[in-house]
């Protein structure tokens, strides 16, 4: 078996890929992790300043307060 990683630049493509799955062709698997750093990369890129960690810790506390409170 081999793996490879493509780009889709036309929707129409994805259908393509979706009907040879369909016929046991090909398996089309989700990478979570490139959306999840991708993710990461933008709202870093956004950001002005770095958060320190006291302001982190206050914000991881925060929430855990406001999962407690329910």
């Amino acid at each position: 078996m081999e793996t490879i990683r493509i780009d889709i630049l036309n929707p129409k493509a994805k259908n393509l890929l979706k009907d040879l799955a369909d016929l046991n062709l090909i398996k089309i698997k989700e990478d979570k992790k490139s959306d999840f750093s991708d993710l990461l990369k933008k709202l870093r890129s956004n950001s002005k300043e770095e958060l320190s960690l006291e302001e982190i810790t206050k914000e991881v506390e925060n929430v855990r307060k406001s999962r407690y409170e329910k």
